[in-house]
């Protein structure tokens, strides 16, 4: 079974986010998703400043097998990117809730959060892709 945090909230395209107190929302594949994949090979992130939609297409990731769109779990500005994933896109798949997180947001609506799926629904949803 795949790694499933309890502290993070996912989308059933397989990305979660991570909320800070000040607002900022982090974001990522989950683990299932870079196993999925295999080698992931390129990242493709959101410019920072544009604005990503929650559900809505916000990037892509690369591997030797396939490409993968990446959603957004959550709306928000951009304000920051992962920039070590240009050189390393292995971090998505060393530590794919860590290292190989892919941008952060400052979050529009806390609120957007509790139409998420908690860890328990997460796995069991994974489950039934399995």
């Amino acid at each position: 079974m795949s790694d499933v945090p309890a502290d993070l909230k996912y989308i059933e395209t397989h990305q979660w986010v991570r909320v800070s107190d000040d607002g900022t929302a982090t974001v990522g594949i989950t683990d299932f998703a870079q196993e999925q994949l295999g080698d992931v090979v390129y990242i493709g992130v959101p410019e920072i400043g544009v604005t990503v939609n929650g559900g809505e297409e916000a990037g892509v990731a690369e591997s030797v097998k396939s490409a993968s769109d990446v959603f957004s779990p959550v709306t928000g500005e951009v304000i920051e990117v992962n920039e070590s994933l240009e050189d390393e896109p292995e971090k998505v798949n060393e530590d794919p809730y860590g290292d190989g997180w892919l941008f952060k947001v400052r979050l529009v609506d806390k609120g957007e959060l509790d139409g998420l799926m908690d860890d328990t629904a997460y796995a069991e949803h994974v489950a039934a892709e399995e």
